[in-house]
């Protein structure tokens, strides 16, 4: 194993929670700026048909740790996640473990949301550092949900004073300073939990006192109540003010020239996100619920200030990563990803199906070339997403062999893989409070 960082890159995977396709600005926000990621993409590319590998969380980081699509294990087919023992298996190898095997240091600051301990945990999964929260959202300055402390050193439950998204940015800063006084390379992931609910701006310690006193609620007050357009400005701009501090540290410490830096979310936005010129959201399988910014400054290989139509999917970033390493995914556990160091270059990929499914909605996905189709329920459809993004259009009838070959595509696909999990999601919720969670009838 080399020990040694040589030609291999850094590598710095930068997941936001719930964030739109278009908020950030260098995507079309307007009523607030993004600076320090519009830099990103201004010294590296921006990806316009980029995807989750699901319209929500929990699914999207099994894709990411596995390069798998996610409903290859049991736990990919929870969300959300409540309090079943279920997780992601400590023995199938990750994104961390491989790149571990092949002499990177690795880290995971911010969100896992994976599984609870004593049988998950991210030092279980290849990461030789965690420093975070393990469930799907905290209150920023508390850092409860529901009344329980959810901020972790390792396996060690900790207390610390501050806004959650300072905490995150400041202690990546740390791990980069440790990680600058050796020659290994290092991968570190950084999940922030904005602009996930709870609506807190870094001044709104007064929010996250009433939300305290609501703490026993059945579903989480968080979500429902309280926020507006600007609020989430001020979150969104304190995430980049963090970024900020990650990039300033890089520079500083000079190791921006061999580090990949990738900026993405883990699905489609909530209420307060711009999706335009798209239509859905979190938990649906319009483009909304799928479509994701992904920005990659890549030193030497991504051209500065470029644009790409190429279609990746998170779980592309597992095989792309090993082959910067030097490595190669787990031949047991074959990815389903491709390398897309060649996009990041700027050549095409190989066209390829691309595939999805939401079972508590009864959605199906699958999208090739410029068509996508769609089930909802009993709704079928085949849709131009590159001429009509607001998927409005339905052209199942007009191209029925284009329509009948995707569905057939995506019945063979979903044959590879478990069936839903009639049980998934629903623990600890009635029917009526699920289908209040998810908008639609019980």
């Amino acid at each position: 194993m080399a020990s040694s960082r040589g030609s291999r890159p850094n590598i710095i995977f930068i997941m936001a929670d719930d964030l739109g396709w278009a908020d950030l600005s260098c995507y079309g926000r307007e009523d607030y700026e993004t600076p320090a990621i519009d830099e990103l993409a201004a010294g590296g590319i921006r990806f316009t048909h980029a995807y989750a590998n699901s319209a929500v969380c929990t699914a999207t980081r099994v894709a990411l740790m596995t390069g798998r699509y996610q409903y290859r294990i049991p736990i990919g087919l929870e969300e959300p996640l409540q309090g079943r023992d279920i997780g992601l298996p400590p023995e199938h190898p990750t994104i961390a473990s491989l790149l571990r095997d092949n002499g990177y240091r690795t880290a995971l600051v911010g969100k896992w949301h994976l599984g609870d301990l004593p049988k998950y945990c991210p030092l279980k999964s290849g990461y030789d550092i965690f420093w975070g929260i393990r469930g799907g959202g905290v209150d920023y300055f508390t850092h409860e949900l529901n009344g329980m402390n959810d901020l972790w050193d390792g396996e060690t439950n900790i207390d610390r004073v501050g806004y959650l998204t300072d905490l995150l940015g400041d202690r990546s800063v740390e791990v980069l300073e440790d990680y600058a006084k050796d020659d290994a390379p290092f991968f570190l992931n950084l999940n922030f939990t904005a602009p996930h609910w709870p609506w807190e701006g870094p001044e709104d310690e007064a929010e996250s006192r009433r939300l305290k006193e609501k703490a026993d609620d059945p579903m989480p007050i968080q979500h429902w109540d309280g926020g507006d357009i600007a609020t989430y400005g001020k979150m969104m701009r304190n995430m980049d003010d963090n970024i900020r501090k990650v990039m300033d540290a890089l520079d500083r410490l000079g190791q921006a020239d061999n580090t990949v830096v990738v900026f993405t979310s883990d699905n489609g936005g909530e209420r307060f996100s711009k999706t335009w010129p798209f239509v859905g959201k979190k938990t649906e399988l319009l483009e909304g619920g799928l479509r994701v910014p992904v920005i990659v400054r890549w030193p030497g290989v991504a051209k500065p200030g470029t644009v790409s139509e190429e279609q990746l999917m998170t779980m592309d970033w597992l095989p792309t990563f090993m082959a910067a390493a030097g490595g190669a995914p787990d031949r047991r556990f074959p990815t389903d990803g491709l390398d897309v160091t060649p996009a990041i270059s700027g050549n095409p990929l190989p066209e390829r199906t691309l595939f999805w499914r939401f079972a508590n909605h009864d959605q199906k996905a699958a999208r090739r070339g410029n068509y996508k189709y769609l089930q909802m329920g009993p709704n079928a459809f085949l849709i131009d997403v590159v001429a009509d993004p607001m998927e409005r259009a339905n052209l199942k009838d007009r191209q029925a062999g284009t329509f009948n070959a995707l569905r057939h595509e995506w019945r063979h696909w979903n044959d590879t893989m478990l069936p839903p999990d009639p049980q998934a999601g629903r623990h600890g919720f009635t029917a009526d409070k699920l289908a209040e969670y998810y908008g639609v009838d019980s």
